[in-house]
C-alpha cells in the first residue's frame, strides 16, 4: 500500500521503512502518561494517510476500528525520563534508543503497521503507566472484539500469557507532637510499623517464582511536623502485586488486619490474569513465530498491564505481544533492535491473516465505526 510518508524525525540510513519511520517519529515525541496528545495526533495522522477511519475519543485514545476479528491495542504513554533518541550499532544490528522504544512504543508502532496492512481494528490507549484510564474507558464504550493482542514487550519470539494484579493504597497517620526523646511511636514510626507487618505477611520465598508471590513496595513516603506544629504526620503510598493464586480482596483484607493506628485508602484494585497456552490465538502465535525462524517462548510477567483490564471486562481470547526486552522497561538504557521490530511486524501481520482478518471485509466495519465516531463526539 503506497502512500505519502512523513519526513523521519531522525535521519539515519537504517530508517528505511515506513514502520521504522513511524517508530522513530513516535519515540521522538514526549508522551509521558497524562501528556499524550501530541503522540496521539501523530498516530492518528498515520492512519489518516492510509485512508483509515480514525478519531481521538474523549479520554484521548486513538480509535481506528475495522475488522474486529482481531483488536490490536497498545499504549501511547511512557514513564518519565529523557533518553536521547539515536541509532547505535548493537550486537544484532542497528538499535533505536529513546524513552518508550521498548515500553511500549515499539509495540504500538508495529501494531499500527500491521493494522493498516491487514485491516485489523486498532486502538492506541492512554494512561497505561498510571491508572489504565484508556483501557477502562475503552471497555466501557466498546463491544468486545473476537480476539485481543495487547501490545507490551515480550520479545518478537515470545508471547505473554499472564500478569499479576495490582493493589495501590495510601496510608495516613497523625500523632501528637512531642520531644523526639519520648518512647511512644510517632506517626512516621507508626507507618513503618504497619508496613513492616504487611511485609512479614508476604515475606518472599526464594523457592517460589516471583510471579506466584505477593510482593510489597512502598513508592512514596512523606512525614514530619505539621504546619501548625501541633502534630506529627505521615503519608505513605504503596503497591502490592497479586498473583493469580490470590485475589486483591484477600490481600487487602490481610493487610487491613494489621492496621491498628492510622487509616488506609485503597485507590486501585486490578485482578491478576492468566490465560491458557492452549487457546487458538496462542497456538497461532507459536506457529507464526516458528515460521519466522523463532523459538516461541511463553511468558508470565510480574507486573500489571492493560491486559488485566481487558480480561476483567471482556470474555475473549487474548495475549500480550511486542518487540523488545522487557528488562529494559523504565530504565535509562531503554533501546530496541530494529530487526526485532521488523520481525514483530511480520509476525503480527501473519497472525492477523491466520486468524481470518479480511482487509476487504473491514470496509463494512469502517462504515459502522464512522457512525460510532459521530455518536462519541
Amino acid at each position: 500500500m503506497a502512500v505519502e510518508t512523513t519526513t523521519p524525525a531522525l535521519e539515519h540510513p537504517a530508517i528505511d521503512t515506513e514502520g521504522r519511520q513511524l517508530l522513530v517519529e513516535l519515540v521522538s515525541i514526549p508522551s509521558v502518561s497524562g501528556d499524550e496528545t501530541d503522540a496521539a495526533e501523530a498516530l492518528a495522522a498515520f492512519f489518516e494517510r492510509h485512508d483509515r477511519e480514525v478519531w481521538i475519543d474523549d479520554i484521548g485514545n486513538v480509535r481506528a476500528p475495522a475488522d474486529d476479528t482481531v483488536l490490536l491495542t497498545s499504549h501511547i504513554d511512557t514513564v518519565p525520563g529523557e533518553i536521547p533518541v539515536e541509532i547505535s550499532d548493537g550486537d544484532d544490528g542497528p538499535e533505536l534508543w529513546g524513552r518508550g522504544s521498548v515500553d511500549a512504543t515499539g509495540s504500538l508502532a508495529s501494531m499500527a503497521i500491521a493494522a493498516v496492512e491487514t485491516g485489523a481494528s486498532f486502538v492506541g490507549v492512554v494512561g497505561e503507566e498510571s491508572t489504565s484510564r484508556g483501557a477502562w474507558y475503552l471497555t466501557d464504550n466498546r463491544e468486545a472484539p473476537e480476539l485481543i493482542i495487547n501490545g507490551e514487550p515480550s520479545g518478537w519470539d515470545g508471547i505473554t500469557l499472564g500478569y499479576r494484579g495490582l493493589l495501590e493504597g495510601t496510608y495516613v497517620a497523625a500523632s501528637e507532637s512531642g520531644h523526639h526523646s519520648r518512647p511512644d511511636l510517632n506517626a512516621i514510626q507508626q507507618a513503618m510499623s504497619w508496613w513492616n507487618r504487611v511485609e512479614d505477611i508476604f515475606e518472599p520465598d526464594e523457592w517460589v517464582p516471583v510471579f506466584e508471590q505477593v510482593t510489597t513496595k512502598p513508592v512514596d513516603i512523606e512525614g514530619g511536623v505539621s504546619v501548625d506544629g501541633l502534630s506529627m504526620e505521615s503519608t505513605m503510598e504503596f503497591q502490592l502485586r497479586v498473583p493469580p493464586e490470590r485475589t486483591p480482596d484477600e490481600v487487602q483484607e490481610l493487610s487491613d488486619a494489621e492496621l491498628d493506628v492510622g487509616t488506609v485508602n485503597w485507590t486501585e484494585s486490578i485482578p491478576p490474569v492468566m490465560t491458557s497456552p492452549r487457546t487458538e490465538l496462542a497456538r497461532v502465535f507459536r506457529a507464526s513465530i516458528r515460521d519466522h525462524d523463532g523459538d516461541p517462548r511463553l511468558l508470565r510477567k510480574t507486573g500489571t498491564s492493560d491486559m488485566n483490564v481487558f480480561a476483567t471486562q471482556w470474555d475473549c481470547e487474548m495475549v500480550s505481544y511486542g518487540p523488545g526486552d522487557s528488562s529494559l522497561d523504565h530504565t535509562p538504557n531503554e533501546h530496541l533492535p530494529l530487526d526485532a521490530f521488523d520481525n514483530a511486524i511480520d509476525v503480527l501481520i501473519d497472525v492477523c491473516e491466520r486468524c481470518g482478518v479480511d482487509d476487504a471485509a473491514s470496509d463494512a466495519g469502517e462504515e459502522a465505526a464512522a457512525t460510532d465516531a459521530e455518536a462519541a463526539k
